[in-house]
């Protein structure tokens, strides 16, 4: 049991990127998902968001369900809460607290131990930003180049390729009717398991909140772990105290 909880953490940690017809840039494709997701001057404007809602986490007994609490404050702190009761593996309840303050990661795992985030695992989350990734790239060091028009399921999709100037490469798919993230996959080295890990994580049913377009269903795929969380509350600009993203101090 309680390498399903080691499988959910690294898979959390991985967690909150031919030619073109029309002869779109990447710039063009970057602006174009902006504005579909609601303009530079909306998402400017985020400084906070609070997401709550219910996880489910694929496991050899079944699916098994829990509650996600997500935080994210500008310009790229994050915290991530799940709970999930592991009674029919054979454990207690799971909370998984990973948190990170811009600069620094770590991992409160009832289970398996806590510990701080190190390595690619890091370098992908310093990489990260806050409301939305194609925000400020360019001002951050990384690139995005196009790679062509793909088919995501039914769907036809631009691929863009982000480079940071460390962490992993990240392939973004961006629909080619609506401009909004359809999937994002990339490869994450994961000493933990030993190798490369790649994890495809897909964004689904977009709503509106405060003039901002966002998935309230996103899964998680990769060889360590599959779950789905189902938003059911989003809050933009709520005050969030710096202390939950940071490590707790020793008693």
């Amino acid at each position: 049991m309680t390498s399903i909880s080691r499988r959910l953490a690294l898979a959390l940690v991985l967690v909150g990127w031919s030619h073109v017809a029309g002869a779109q840039t990447a710039d063009q494709l970057v602006e174009r998902c902006l504005t579909a997701s609601g303009g530079r001057a909306a998402l400017g404007k985020l400084k906070t968001r609070s997401t709550i809602g219910t996880i489910t986490l694929s496991t050899p007994a079944g699916d098994l369900a829990g509650s996600a609490e997500l935080l994210s404050a500008a310009p790229n702190k994050s915290r991530s809460l799940i709970k999930v009761d592991l009674s029919a593996l054979g454990a207690g309840m799971l909370v998984l607290d990973q948190r990170f303050d811009g600069n620094a990661g770590y991992v409160l795992d009832s289970l398996q131990g806590n510990h701080d985030i190190t390595g690619n695992q890091l370098d992908n989350m310093r990489a990260g930003s806050f409301p939305h990734p194609f925000l400020t790239y360019k001002e951050m060091g990384a690139t995005v180049r196009l790679g062509g028009r793909e088919k995501v399921g039914e769907r036809e999709a631009y691929l863009l390729i982000l480079e940071p100037p460390s962490g992993s490469v990240v392939r973004e798919y961006i629909d080619a009717e609506t401009y909004l993230p359809m999937k994002v996959v990339m490869k994450i080295d994961v000493p933990q398991v030993g190798r490369e890990v790649e994890q495809t994580t897909e964004f689904l049913d977009y709503r509106e909140v405060d003039g901002i377009k966002l998935p309230f269903r996103v899964t998680s795929t990769s060889s360590i772990q599959n779950f789905t969380i189902t938003v059911t509350k989003v809050e933009h600009n709520l005050r969030i105290d710096d202390a939950l993203f940071t490590k707790p101090a020793t008693p």
